[in-house]
């Protein structure tokens, strides 16, 4: 069964940081574009950072610019993402997304069918 699985979430401190990992299995995912998202209370989904299955083309909604770091290792099964100078308004649900072929950003959110179960992120101030 293909499926992305994420870890890292926890509560943390205004200002403080948190490694958010994805793994996938079930088939090899290195030529997936992944991406993570996010959900708070309330809101819609939303697109956070993406990466290309060749990991050298990332992209980044602007509220996470310059705090947060998407990466993914070698085989290109795990994707990270970093996560710095952490504020209460980025606590959410975050979300592991991945796609054969279309790189995941907000627009294409509808044609996204691979999901991890999420992992809560809550920043304290």
């Amino acid at each position: 069964q293909v499926q992305v699985v994420e870890s890292g979430g926890g509560l943390v401190q205004a200002g403080g940081s948190l490694k958010l990992s994805c793994s996938a299995s079930g088939r090899p995912f290195s030529t997936y574009a992944m991406g993570w998202f996010r959900q708070a209370p309330g809101k819609e989904r939303e697109f956070v950072a993406s990466i290309s299955w060749r990991g050298g083309d990332t992209d980044y909604t602007d509220s996470v610019k310059g705090r947060f770091t998407i990466s993914r290792d070698k085989d290109g099964n795990t994707m990270y993402l970093q996560m710095n100078s952490l504020q209460p308004e980025d606590t959410a649900v975050y979300y592991c997304a991945a796609h054969p072929y279309l790189v995941p950003r907000q627009d294409r959110i509808l044609t996204i069918t691979l999901w991890g179960q999420g992992t809560q992120v809550t920043v304290s101030s």
